[in-house]
Parts: structure tokens; C-alpha cells; sequence
């Protein structure tokens, strides 16, 4: 714990833990108190959302523990991750519609029942998309190697290898997507968010200027955490199965799937605190190792930006820390910032 001076220190000097998402055409950002999103609208305005923001750990002080908070930081991380992607894509329907609208196609006002029906369905979506992703990154390699590679006696070689199609699958989805034009942009969002993050955390005035010559590859991305939780899982999970196997004999994928997947969030937590450890000596050389398969892959999920997009995340850094953010704002006919709303 830090002590008090005499005189409050700014955001800056504090150097607060920040964090961010790439959104459609927009950028979230993420401070201790509140949340953030921008995103550029098709006429060039910025649309606003902001909401209070204080993780579960932080409003309860027990629950500040090694792993624990990281699990709680992954779930809430995924929640608000979700929530201000939704919001973005709003955004861009409204955007969407309206330029039908322009276009001459028929357009009428939804009633409530199809805007129920709309979250309805989003909620499907979601839900489908998550069901997909639980199936291909643990299903699936767990299928593979037991049915194919017959290794489930073998604790270490089948989480090697359930591993290993778990890291292919994630990289080649990484790799297909990357040639579509709207994922692109996202990834150059990315960039933006991560400029933004540098030039903060160097305590540089928040200007495009700044943040244009910052790097867009940041060690404690979202990128690195995945790819930190795939590489920690692999000896992980051999060590949860070998224990296990020493209590109960023979394991089964059923057993697996139901032992493995509520132990993620647990994962995540070592995880988080292995990417926390790390910015504390970023130059050590096993730090650098560690790290090295993230930024890597960084490479492919961040793009250059151009300087509309990082005055989207600058906004929404603004915006996130509580400082002024209105004179940034295009001048003519901004569209309204949307009320905060909590979601957590």
C-alpha cells in the first residue's frame, strides 16, 4: 500500500491498471471506477457509453487474493467484454438501417415485440457462439485425443497433445479471420487501444500525436492472456489428471470435460497472476520468454491504426479515468453520450 501525500496525484501519476477491448468501429476502456466505449458513427460523431465500474474484488477486500481475483477479473472481464460488443454493434445497426433508410428501403420503427425478439435472439446468438467455442477449444481436442490418440492413461502426453489442438485451432481461427475487411478494422481498433494504453502508462499527454508513436504490441493484452492460459493449461491440466488418476484409477472424457471445465476459471487466475508478475519485470529474460508467444501473435490481432481511430480510443480513455473529454468530440451535431447503466 502506497502512502498518501500531502497533495492528491493525478490519474497519471498514479498510473492506473487500465485495460481495453476493440469494439465495432470503437475502442472500451476499462480504469478502476469506470468503463468506457466509444465508437465513431458512420457520419463521423463519436457515440459514448460510460458506466460506474468497480470490480467484485475491490468492493470486497477478502476476495483480493492471489488467483481468486483473477478468476473473478477473468468472468467479469468476459461480461463487460460482451455487453459493450452488443453495444457497439447497435451502434452500427442504427448506422445500418439509417443508411437504408437513405437509400430509399423501407424502414418502419420496431415494436417492442421485435425488439424483444431482436435481444431474444442476440441472446441465441451469443449463447450458440459460446456453446461452439466450449466444443472446439475442449470437446473437441479432448475427443481427439482420447478416441484417436488413445492417450487418456497417459496424463501428461494427452494434455500435450489436447493442448496442441487447442493452440492450432485457436491460431488458425485467429489467422482465417484476419483477411476479412470488418475484422481488419477491429484489429486495427486494437492497435489504437493498445497506442492509448503506452502512451498513458508513459504518462504522455493524451494526444494522437503521442499515441501514434507508441508500439501496438502490449505485454499484458488480452491476446497474451489467452495465449498464457492455453501454455499453462497444458501443465495444468496433467497435473489435475495425474492427481486424479492416483485417487480413482482409469479417467474417462467424461470425467475430463466435467473435472476440466470448472476448473477454467481457476486457470484463468494463475494466469492473470503469471501476466501481473510479469509487468513488474518486463525486461527479465524469462518474463521476455514467457511473454514472447503473445506478442507474437499480436502481430496478426493488431494492425496499424489510422488517427480517427485513436481519437476514438482517446475519448474513451478520457472517459474511462473521468478527465474532460467533450472538446475532443466532433463539434457539429455530436449524437448524445448513452446513460450509464450497470451491468455487474
Amino acid at each position: 500500500m502506497s502512502i498518501k501525500s500531502t497533495s492528491e496525484p493525478t490519474a497519471e501519476e498514479k498510473i492506473l491498471p487500465i485495460g481495453g477491448q476493440a469494439v465495432i468501429e470503437g475502442v472500451m476502456m476499462r480504469s478502476p471506477e469506470r468503463v468506457a466505449t466509444a465508437v465513431r458513427r458512420a457520419n463521423g460523431h463519436i457515440q459514448l457509453k460510460i458506466q460506474d465500474y468497480q470490480s467484485l474484488f475491490q468492493r470486497h477486500k477478502w476476495l483480493n487474493i492471489p488467483i481468486i481475483r483473477g478468476a473473478i477479473m477473468l468472468i467479469e472481464v468476459m461480461v463487460l467484454g460482451i455487453k459493450h460488443l452488443n453495444f457497439s454493434a447497435d451502434v452500427a445497426m442504427q448506422d445500418l438501417e439509417a443508411a437504408e433508410h437513405q437509400k430509399g428501403k423501407a424502414s418502419r420503427k420496431k415494436s417492442a415485440s421485435e425488439k424483444g425478439m431482436s435481444t431474444l435472439s442476440a441472446f441465441f446468438t451469443v449463447s450458440i457462439a459460446l456453446v461452439i467455442g466450449l466444443a472446439l477449444f475442449f470437446a473437441l481436442p479432448l475427443f481427439a485425443a482420447t478416441h484417436l490418440f488413445n492417450l487418456e492413461r497417459d496424463a501428461l502426453a494427452f494434455n500435450l497433445v489436447t493442448g496442441l489442438i487447442r493452440i492450432s485451432i485457436f491460431l488458425a481461427y485467429i489467422y482465417a479471420i484476419s483477411f476479412l475487411k470488418d475484422v481488419k478494422r477491429l484489429f486495427q481498433y486494437h492497435g489504437a487501444e493498445h497506442k492509448t494504453i503506452y502512451a498513458f502508462e508513459k504518462k504522455l499527454e493524451l494526444t494522437v500525436e503521442n499515441a501514434r508513436k507508441q508500439p501496438r504490441l502490449h505485454p499484458r493484452c488480452g491476446t497474451s492472456f489467452l495465449v498464457m492460459v492455453m501454455l499453462i493449461a497444458l501443465l495444468f491440466f496433467a497435473l489435475v489428471d495425474t492427481l486424479i488418476m492416483q485417487f480413482y484409477g482409469h479417467i474417462n472424457l467424461i470425467i475430463r470435460l466435467a473435472t476440466h471445465l470448472p476448473l477454467v476459471p481457476i486457470l484463468g487466475g494463475i494466469s492473470y497472476e503469471a501476466i501481473k508478475a510479469s509487468a513488474k519485470k518486463p525486461d527479465h529474460p524469462l518474463v521476455r520468454i514467457l511473454i514472447a508467444p503473445g506478442l507474437a501473435l499480436q502481430r496478426i490481432t493488431t494492425r496499424e491504426p489510422d488517427d480517427s481511430m485513436l481519437e476514438v480510443a482517446i475519448i474513451a480513455m478520457k472517459a474511462a479515468l473521468g478527465e474532460p473529454y467533450e472538446h475532443l468530440l466532433p463539434r457539429e451535431e455530436e449524437s448524445p453520450a448513452v446513460p450509464t447503466q450497470s451491468f455487474l
